[in-house]
């Protein structure tokens, strides 16, 4: 197993940013590791990469105790951070030549990476004179220098061109053939084209562990209704197939279903039944993006 998140916390003065979080990943899969701001997605990263400790629980990559052995842990792990750190004032191979001299690197891994992320024209240039997207391939041409297992992205793909992203997510789902790879963005699309797995975080807490085929295939509808008055709870219950409900305001309710059927027909006659007038109705199939607003709502 790559990696082993076995009941993490952080809490920071009073504030409990993770809340005994546990998940493992295995070889080859890329998961998305998502959530709203202040989540706790890069704090779950940094711990992971051994920047910063837990007050609690265990941590492992590649079999190696993350919290006893850090140092051994990072050699198997390449990280971008969300704010990527790069001495500017360094030309491309200068920066890369550094970054091989700390993991003992071979230099020929150099112009490898830097093909690799496509980086070549840009290479004789120094790091300030780059644009954001290619200071990103910067970035991530450092975090698999010394051919790493475990590859943890802290949104690798922010200030790409269109054009770059595509690129960009071909090397991913191509490292993530033979690595692991954990992948933070807010973009959903990113995930649905790389991803092979989802899991959701919020307030500290997984809400949500999913393959992306589960998500695809999932019979469910969502439907926005909102009523002319507040309906309370147990009428609600009622309709059939409901998977889960969420009252957002007084008079809206955000409602899914497990059923082939399209419901919003039968949320119409139990309005009806129950004389209450539609004053809004939107249906949704079950995506990505109607998963995470309904669970970080």
């Amino acid at each position: 197993m790559s990696i082993k998140v076995i009941s993490v916390s952080k809490i920071y003065k009073t504030q409990k940013v993770l809340n005994a979080i546990s998940f493992s990943a295995d070889k080859g899969q890329i998961i998305g590791f998502l959530g709203p701001n202040g989540a706790g997605k890069s704090t779950m990263m940094k711990i992971l990469t051994g920047f910063i400790k837990p007050n609690g629980g265990a941590v492992f990559v590649d079999e190696i105790d993350v919290l006893q052995n850090p140092i051994e842990a990072q050699k198997t792990i390449g990280y971008l951070p969300e704010h990527n750190p790069l001495y500017t004032d360094m030309y491309v191979r200068e920066y890369l030549q550094f970054q091989a001299a700390i993991f003992k690197v071979d230099k020929s891994q150099i112009e490898i990476c830097i093909e690799k992320v496509g980086l070549t024209v840009e290479a004789h240039k120094k790091i300030n004179q780059l644009s954001k997207g290619y200071q990103q391939r910067v970035g991530l041409a450092a975090a698999i220098l010394h051919n790493p297992k475990v590859l943890i992205l802290d949104e690798p793909t922010t200030g790409l061109d269109p054009n770059q992203l595509v690129e960009i997510r071909a090397l991913i789902k191509e490292l993530g053939k033979e690595k692991t790879v954990l992948f933070s963005t807010h973009i959903m699309q990113e995930v649905e084209a790389v991803c092979d797995r989802v899991i959701i975080i919020k307030e500290g807490e997984i809400v949500v562990d999913k393959l992306l085929k589960e998500i695809r295939t999932k019979q469910s509808q969502v439907i926005e209704v909102t009523f002319d008055y507040k309906i309370e709870e147990q009428f609600i219950k009622r309709l059939p197939n409901l998977e889960s409900y969420k009252n957002n305001y007084n008079t809206t309710w955000f409602l899914t279903f497990d059923s082939e059927e399209d419901m919003s027909a039968v949320v119409f006659d139990f309005a009806q039944e129950n004389g209450l007038k539609i004053l809004g109705l939107n249906t949704q199939n079950q995506n990505l993006e109607n998963l995470f607003r309904e669970s970080t709502s």
